[in-house]
């Protein structure tokens, strides 16, 4: 119910009588005020005027599943919300849910991840109130072997929601690091369960340096947060709802072809080593050329000396010339 009057709350220019709230829940108003008073003690600033009802004034920048629940737009992605304030991976507690039957779009959220995992087992850790750490169930009916593609998918996601809700210009490094100004702000973690012919779910983990204030020296010179690049903090459960409603939609394209075909000039647009040197660290085959491009399955095309190659993602790593990008 909270989340319900979150929602009305919100969809009203001025004041929303006790009463309506009351008919629109099926409740007393005992039950209205006690809601109003936990939302309260949660961050949210609520005004009661007599003979008026209730306004809104301002929103914490809050993880939660009420908080999410009464903002949400899409169609599908979302429906399920699975909340909790420390998880030790999200990608580990969706494939957990997953196996225990959540449905396709559930959305694993937590505030502070205290085990995260990147490409190649690198830790992601989320400290408490700096960024976010979700995860998207899926799942899909298609074939495994296109399932990858959906990680391109979500760096489409997370770099619009992350341009709409801070402004910022945002680039993304083939196939799946976000960057602002030549640094690292999210990484994606796509992994799968399937059989031969058939995927059985799909989690897609999503990373976002968000209110992060400074790094280690090992990662400084790579990483950066919206914070730092912003100078001002904004809303964490706003950017999960415009990343998920960019995401269904881009998702809702894919499923069309299989394919990156409808969006593959849209992510080259957005790619910031199309057109530079890079090292493929292919650790059975490492070579350098010049990056074109995706195809439409989301391969790279790298122009080498004498030909030209076509790069997967998996365990292979791309790095510039001369840094990492």
């Amino acid at each position: 119910m909270k989340a319900g009057i979150l929602a009305e709350l919100r969809a009203s220019d001025g004041y929303v009588s006790g009463q309506d709230l009351c008919k629109k829940f099926g409740v007393s108003r005992t039950a209205i005020w006690k809601a109003i008073n936990q939302l309260k003690q949660t961050g949210y600033e609520i005004e009661a005027v007599q003979n008026r009802g209730y306004h809104i004034v301002s929103t914490p920048d809050i993880l939660s599943e009420n908080e999410l629940k009464s903002i949400r737009k899409t169609e599908w992605l979302g429906n399920t919300i699975c909340y909790e304030p420390v998880m030790g991976s999200t990608n580990t507690k969706a494939m957990q849910l997953a196996e225990e039957g959540a449905p396709h779009g559930t959305l694993v959220v937590t505030d502070k991840q205290e085990c995260g995992r990147g490409r190649r087992g690198r830790n992601w850790e989320t400290p408490p109130g700096t960024g976010i750490a979700m995860t998207l169930l899926l799942r899909p009916e298609i074939n495994p072997d296109n399932a990858s593609m959906l990680t391109l998918v979500a760096a489409m996601a997370v770099a619009r929601g992350i341009e709409d809700e801070s402004g910022l210009r945002v680039g993304i490094k083939w196939p799946n690091d976000i960057i602002v100004n030549a640094k690292k702000v999210s990484g994606i973690l796509t992994e799968m369960s399937a059989q031969t012919d058939y995927v059985n779910h799909i989690v897609i983990g999503i990373g976002i340096n968000v209110h992060t204030e400074e790094f280690s020296e090992e990662l400084k010179n790579i990483a950066t947060s919206i914070y730092m690049e912003l100078g001002i903090k904004i809303n964490r459960a706003a950017l999960i709802e415009r990343i998920c409603e960019y995401f269904e939609a881009y998702y809702d394209v894919f499923l069309r072809t299989e394919d990156l075909s409808e969006i593959a000039k849209q992510y080259d647009a957005y790619m910031v080593n199309r057109n530079q040197p890079v090292r493929v660290l292919d650790p059975h085959d490492a070579f350098e050329g010049t990056a074109r491009g995706i195809t439409n399955r989301g391969e790279l095309l790298v122009d080498t000396w004498e030909t030209r190659r076509l790069v997967s993602s998996g365990e292979v790593s791309v790095r510039g010339i001369y840094g990492y990008l």
